[in-house]
C-alpha cells in the first residue's frame, strides 16, 4: 500500500509531515484529511479572529494528490 504525507500550512507556514501514513484507499486518505482540519481549526482559532489551515498531501514521489482547506473567521458585530 502506498505512504501519503499529509503536510500543513498555516499562518505560522508550513508543518512537513516526514514520517507519512498508509491508507487501504485513496477515499481513506481523503477522509482523514478532511477529519483532521476541525482539531488543528480548534485549537487555532482561540487566537486568532480569522484561520485556515490547509492539508496538502504528498504520494510518495513527493506529488501532491489531494488538498483540502478549512477558514474560520470571527469577529464581533457592535
Amino acid at each position: 500500500m502506498p505512504r501519503y504525507y499529509l503536510d500543513l500550512y498555516n499562518g505560522d507556514g508550513l508543518t512537513v509531515d516526514d514520517d507519512g501514513q498508509v491508507f487501504e484507499t485513496r477515499e481513506r486518505l481523503r477522509r482523514e484529511a478532511i477529519r483532521i482540519l476541525p482539531d488543528i481549526v480548534r485549537d487555532e482559532i482561540i487566537e486568532n479572529d480569522h484561520t485556515a489551515i490547509t492539508v496538502k498531501v504528498r504520494d510518495e514521489d513527493g506529488h501532491q494528490v489531494f488538498e483540502a482547506s478549512l477558514v474560520v473567521s470571527s469577529g464581533w458585530c457592535d
